[in-house]
């Protein structure tokens, strides 16, 4: 295999000793990634990113596990190996975690279905780096500079494990800003890459990805389950895909016969993008599209007297933060008021959440007494959460979580 010469690092990371408080060690050996560096009562004093990290407990003053240090990070020791056994941190021991990884996605590549997470961060040991396959393209996103001095040896086996044919490297902005590597956000490290628009499968549903200039890695593949089960739901009905995005609810429904579907983002380009994901499917029914403010739409809709079949209301997170999760909380309520007046008798609405600091049941509380006040008949007919190419491997791992609510009357 051939790689851009990009990927390369020099610096030959050390291995480090670190001790950590009794908290510290409590939390790595129940599993958790993250070591704090208030966590941290003894390290080497010349202690550089990248360095492989042999976590000492306090008590038992033995080996609990292995990260990866990040002197530009409070999570200043990033877990690749929680286990008091002895391994070494080598080629084998990154492509044994890859393939891993790669099994748990097998019941998905079964199915009609091309693009998947190969890696999920922390939940497969891979703290601060995503890859995304879309078709034969693999993109790799990069978080922290932790994985410079091992991104060939992992790229090489992503390429190997996936089959795919080009890899895309992504940088987080502090990556794109850093002076401490020579890669490129965007750039093409191995293969070409004819278009960096990429067309994949979704349960036989077509889809674009810009794997150069998109959002994260181009797409958001975890709704996939629930796009798939809401286009199931569709069939002759109207449907309302609120901040749709890319338009992913909505050309699953379109492509399982909706008569008409709405998609409302505050983003025109967005907007574009969806309807062109629309036209790679055949559909019949009708696409509108409505450029504005979510929250203000949908009260225009209601002073309209305007209601559907189907109503999927997936907003971005409004909890980045420990100190927006009140807020949020309003936020979901709000739209959990107003989706439930925009939905038929016999309608089904779809509330979802991709905020880790509100919990599944915190949300489904909120939902569940929202609708209840509107004194409107509603069962739920399913809560889901993660898709299986997003397993959740720690606590702060489990972000997605999505309720149906069916109205009687």
């Amino acid at each position: 295999m051939k790689f851009s010469a990009s990927i390369t690092c020099s610096y030959q990371p050390k291995r480090l000793a670190v001790k950590l408080t009794t908290k510290g060690e409590n939390h790595v050996q129940q599993g958790h990634p993250w070591v704090f560096s208030e966590s941290i009562t003894k390290i080497n004093s010349d202690a550089k990113t990248g360095d492989l990290a042999i976590v000492f407990g306090k008590r038992s003053n033995s080996m609990i596990g292995i990260g990866l240090y990040d002197g530009d990070s409070p999570i200043r020791i990033k877990m690749i190996y929680n286990d008091r056994a002895s391994v070494q941190v080598n080629a084998a021991f990154f492509q044994n975690k890859i393939q891993e990884a790669y099994q748990k996605r097998l019941p998905l590549l079964k199915t009609k279905t091309n693009s998947y997470r190969l890696l999920f961060g922390e939940n497969d040991g891979f703290p601060s780096l995503i890859a995304d396959v879309y078709g034969s393209v693999l993109v790799v996103k990069l978080y922290s500079e932790i994985w410079l001095p091992y991104l060939q040896v992992i790229l090489e086996d992503l390429v190997e494990v996936s089959q795919c044919e080009t890899a895309v490297m992504r940088l987080s902005r502090g990556l794109q800003q850093s002076k401490s590597h020579h890669l490129k956000d965007g750039e093409v490290v191995f293969g070409t890459l004819n278009n960096e628009v990429v067309i994949f499968d979704e349960h036989s549903v077509r889809f674009s990805a810009n794997v150069i200039k998109g959002h994260k890695t181009g797409y958001f593949l975890d709704h996939r389950d629930n796009r798939r089960q809401v286009g199931l739901l569709s069939k002759n009905k109207t449907v309302l895909d609120v901040f749709s995005y890319a338009g992913g609810f909505s050309v699953h429904a379109l492509a399982n016969g909706a008569k008409e579907v709405t998609s409302v983002d505050i983003s025109a380009q967005a907007l574009e993008i969806a309807v062109e994901n629309g036209k790679l499917n055949d559909y019949s029914g009708r696409h509108f599209t409505i450029v504005g403010d979510a929250f203000e739409v949908l009260e225009e809709f209601i002073s309209e007297r305007k209601t559907f079949d189907v109503v999927v209301i997936d907003p971005p997170s409004f909890a980045k933060q420990q100190s927006e999760i009140q807020l949020a909380k309003k936020k979901y309520a709000q739209l959990a008021k107003l989706g439930a007046k925009l939905t038929n008798t016999n309608g089904l609405l779809v509330l979802a959440s991709c905020s880790s600091r509100v919990k599944a049941e915190s949300f489904f509380d909120i939902n569940a007494q929202v609708l209840k006040s509107t004194n409107r008949n509603f069962s739920v007919e399913k809560k889901t959460q993660h898709d299986i190419d997003h397993p959740v491997g720690f606590p702060e791992g489990a972000y997605l979580k999505c309720g149906y609510y069916r109205f009687q009357d």
